[in-house]
């Protein structure tokens, strides 16, 4: 009964899980299902509709999936949250050596003394104000039914030749690249 069951379900193209199947296995296989994909509006601060379009564009230049604009139409969501803060990072510090010696000077009939006195001093500051800026993005792949079947978190403070929205959309897809890649190669 129960290979009927599973020669149906096959013949149908629905995936079937068994018992020695983890569910991570299982998500890896319909990663490699995914055809289109819906990109979700992101929740976060006012950054999250640039850094969405910025997810757009480099899944699009991935040529890896179809991106479209219909919900419907999609395999599966990208839904997640994203933030590009910039700060200021402000650093003070102050270090001080100092050193005194001080004499005295005492009188009496017969003598008198001498007064001296001896100081040294340094004092050091430093402030410096430096301005930061950084991205951070947490999205996942959602299939019709609801089932998360792949996530990640990313962030960046930015690369040498592009801002750090750019570069954790640029994570996000070289992420979701390598992990597709790797549900291609069959298990051992």
């Amino acid at each position: 009964m129960t290979s009927l069951l599973f020669a149906a379900a096959l013949a149908l193209g629905a995936q079937v899980q068994t018992a020695e199947t983890p569910p991570e296995d299982a998500a890896s296989h319909e990663l490699l299902t995914v055809r289109r994909i819906y990109v979700d509006k992101l929740t976060g601060g006012e950054t999250a509709a640039q850094m969405r379009d910025m997810i757009i564009s480099s899944l699009q230049n991935c040529r890896l999936f179809v991106i479209t604009e219909n919900p419907e139409r999609a395999d599966t969501i990208l839904r997640g949250s994203a933030e590009d803060l910039v700060f200021t990072d402000v650093h003070t510090s102050s270090d001080s050596l100092n050193t005194h010696a001080n004499f005295g000077t005492s009188r009496s009939t017969r003598e008198r003394g001498q007064y001296g006195s001896v100081g040294a001093g340094e004092s050091e500051s430093a402030h410096s104000a430096e301005r930061r800026h950084e991205a951070v993005a947490a999205v996942r792949l959602v299939n019709k039914e609801g089932d998360v079947i792949w996530s990640t978190t990313e962030e960046s403070t930015g690369g040498k030749f592009r801002g750090s929205s750019a570069d954790v959309a640029d994570k996000i897809t070289r992420r979701l690249m390598a992990d597709y890649q790797r549900a291609k190669k069959p298990a051992r």
